[in-house]
């Protein structure tokens, strides 16, 4: 089973995405764009979602230990 986490060579604010994208196989520029639109349009509740998984999720390098 694959463990969602955050990545640190995929990264630019928290890796959050970096990870899923890892994860899924999908293109991280794919992910970001997605993000940002449905941000617009779920009033930022998708952002604040990305935030909060940015503070609870390890990353991979906590994973590795």
């Amino acid at each position: 089973m694959r463990k969602l986490y955050r990545s640190t060579k995929e990264k630019q604010l928290s890796g959050v995405l970096g990870g899923l994208s890892e994860m899924y196989n999908i293109d991280v520029s794919l992910l970001r764009i997605i993000t940002v639109l449905s941000g617009f349009f779920t009033g930022g509740l998708t952002w604040l979602i990305y935030i909060i998984a940015a503070a609870v999720m390890p990353t991979d390098k906590q994973l590795n230990r």
